[in-house]
Parts: C-alpha cells; structure tokens; sequence
C-alpha cells in the first residue's frame, strides 16, 4: 500500500535533496567552529547553499500544488519541506553573526543531527517497511538535542562566570542561543517525521 510508483517519489527525492543541503550547512559551520580563518569564505558558500536549498523548497512546493493525490498528507509535505528550509536558513544566520561579530574561535556544530535527519528521509519512501529505523533515527535525534541542551547551559554559565567583556558576552550569548534554536529545529523535524510514521506505518 505504501510503495508508491516511480513518479510518485519525486516528493521523497525532493526532500533528501534538501536535507542534504541542510547537512552541507551543518559542515561549513563545523569548519568555521574548528577554523575561524575560514568563517568569511564559508558564509559566501553558505548564502549560496541557502539559495539552492530554497530552490528545491520551491520544487516540492510547485509540485504540491500540481499534484492531485500525494503520497502522504499535502500538509506533511508542506511542514517537512519548509522545515528543512529553514533549518538551512538558522544555520546560516549563525555564520553570519560569527562574521558579524568577528567572534575567532567557536564552538563544535551539529553535524550528526543532520546525518540522522538525512538518514530518516531517505527511509521515507517506504514507510511501513523502515518504520523501525525512521524512528531509530529520530530518537537518536532526541538524544542529540538533549545533550546539546545540557552544553548550551554550560556554556551560557561559563560565558556569565568568566567574560568579564560585557560586549562579547552579549555576542556569544546571540550566537549560541542560535545554534540552539538550530537544535531544537533538528528535534522539530524529528517529530514530524515521528508523526508521519504514526499516520502510515
């Protein structure tokens, strides 16, 4: 019931292209992180990278709109694609604030939470099937963000107990309540995807 024909893919298709975008992003910030003399070269290919995301949110939505019967809910494709959208969109806000602010050295990305979303939609296809691993992706995804939460804190602490620059206190505590409104997206997706399960598995 759930394997849908060849044509009927392309939604699928659409949005592991886009996840992977989402999962490119998620490498250039984890270069900037490890490398800040790269920060200037990366937010010009992260702009980039935010266009062609934009361009394929477009696909699947000009798809949407054309396409009488869809494989899952027409609302599911429309929160998954826009979701993964502007996944790419918080990823590249933190790039531009640590150009902005001219930070130097960061802190480590989230680049396995995107693997995991990546790996979760490319399961999509055949939903009954790969229900088990979807959902395995998805918890693992809960697990990340709850452990990025628990360095969030940490770092918000530390930033309140050691700098003593009230300016670049305010810049990192920006940049890091960033990256973790990007986790909480990644978690977001996770849920979705865990409620398309419940709905056709």
């Amino acid at each position: 019931m759930f394997k849908f024909k060849q044509k009927d893919s392309e939604f699928f298709d659409l949005f592991v292209e886009s996840a992977q975008y989402f999962y490119q992003g998620a490498l250039m910030m984890d270069e900037v992180m490890l490398d800040y003399s790269k920060a200037a070269d990366k937010v010009k290919e992260v702009v980039d990278l935010e266009h062609a995301a934009d361009a394929v949110n477009d696909k699947i939505i000009d798809k949407l709109n054309l396409t009488f019967i869809t494989p899952i809910d027409r609302e599911d494709i429309y929160a998954l694609a826009n979701g993964l959208d502007d996944g790419v969109d918080n990823l590249q806000g933190t790039l531009q604030r640590i150009v902005m602010y001219r930070t130097g050295k960061a802190m480590s990305g989230a680049v396995t939470l995107t693997e995991e979303i990546i790996r979760a939609f490319s399961l999509l296809k055949n939903i009954r099937k790969n229900q088990a691993q979807i959902l395995e992706a998805t918890h693992k995804i809960g697990r990340l963000e709850s452990e990025g939460d628990r360095v969030y804190r940490h770092e918000v602490a530390y930033l309140f107990d050691k700098e003593k620059d009230p300016i670049e206190l305010i810049k990192w505590k920006d940049i890091l309540e960033n990256l973790e409104n990007t986790l909480d997206h990644c978690e977001k997706i996770a849920d979705m995807l865990r409620g398309v399960v419940m709905k056709y598995a």
